[in-house]
């Protein structure tokens, strides 16, 4: 398949700043490159560091939907957000970030659409292996082929997942087929990871039937409650997962799904639910693993902005990206 860009299944966002005249302090948008149709050639690549790819699906969503416009609704929302963390004072335009764009999709079918998911997460890799992806949903179903397509890529890496998230998302791929209930059952039942390489933080209350947690059990899975987090500190707990993680794997995968936040503070989320994380704690657990080497692809997915309310799920999910991108840049200091 021919394309403009380095790779095929990928299209230009259909929302993108200009960047022509940006200040010697600049927004998010004016610090995020785009990646124009015909450019990649000209483009630098062994000096980007982290490479953005959008993922607008949502067909494959249990619940009603309309996270395949979130990438664009982050896009939106950069121009709300400076590079300068106070918090930690770092400047994180000291990074050269390159949005790619969005994988294209198929208007109806679901499988095709996550055929070229995989396939532009193995290309993205082949073409950029020593830039961080980072991949805005769409929901949570794409992670499962985002992280088949970085093993297509690394075939003899042992892969980990820390997930944060009010669900096991281990549903049964019978019953349910690829949707955002299934993605790390479907990694492991592919044998694409293990269970006892991926760790849950975040599950909490009435969201979750028995039958999963027997499931999680008997893979192996590793998951610390909510409830557990808290009484041991919601940063410690992601530093122990990560060490723990760490000894076992080659790369650790992050994916963050936005229902893991209080519904309070993820109005957006169409899987809300009452008691979840805290934006401060949310923003404090990413930093965590953006600090980790191994940490080396994150996503971020089910966020509705169709639903949201005064874009204050939208303005968070892009902190959440930052906060990660802090801890990555603090890794060199």
């Amino acid at each position: 398949m021919k394309n403009s860009y380095p790779y095929p299944l990928l299209k230009p966002p259909s929302f993108a700043w200009d960047r022509s005249a940006a200040p010697a302090e600049p927004k998010v948008s004016e610090w995020i490159e785009t990646l124009e149709p015909g450019c990649a050639q000209q483009t630098d690549w062994p000096t980007v560091d982290v490479t953005i790819l959008g993922v607008p699906l949502s067909r494959s969503s249990i619940s009603a939907s309309a996270a395949s416009e979130n990438p664009d609704a982050l896009r939106r929302a950069w121009k709300y957000f400076t590079t300068y963390n106070l918090d930690y004072d770092v400047d994180l335009s000291e990074l050269r970030v390159v949005d790619l764009g969005d994988v294209r999709q198929h208007v109806t079918d679901i499988s095709r659409c996550h055929r070229n998911i995989r396939e532009a997460m193995h290309a993205m890799r082949v073409h950029h292996p020593h830039a961080l992806p980072m991949m805005m949903g769409g929901d949570h179903s794409i992670t499962a082929m985002l992280v088949k397509g970085y093993k297509d890529a690394h075939p003899g890496e042992r892969i980990g997942i820390l997930q944060l998230d009010t669900h096991f998302d281990l549903r049964d791929l019978a019953d349910n087929g690829p949707s955002n209930g299934t993605p790390i059952r479907n990694l492991i039942e592919s044998g694409t990871i293990k269970g006892e390489n991926v760790h849950n933080i975040g599950l909490h209350g009435f969201f979750n039937a028995r039958s999963l947690k027997a499931y999680a059990d008997e893979a192996k899975v590793r998951y610390t409650t909510l409830r557990e987090a808290r009484r041991r500190g919601v940063a410690q707990t992601v530093r122990e997962a990560l060490q723990t993680l760490g000894r076992q794997v080659d790369t650790i995968y992050l994916t963050v799904d936005m229902d893991v936040l209080d519904i309070s503070c993820g109005p957006g989320v169409p899987a809300s639910t009452p008691g979840g994380m805290t934006s401060a704690e949310l923003f404090d657990a990413v930093f965590e693993a953006g600090l980790c080497p191994k940490v080396k692809a994150m996503d971020l997915v089910c966020l509705d902005p169709f639903k949201d309310r005064g874009e204050a799920t939208v303005k968070t999910a892009v902190h959440v990206m930052l906060s990660f991108l802090t801890g990555y840049r603090m890794r060199d200091k």
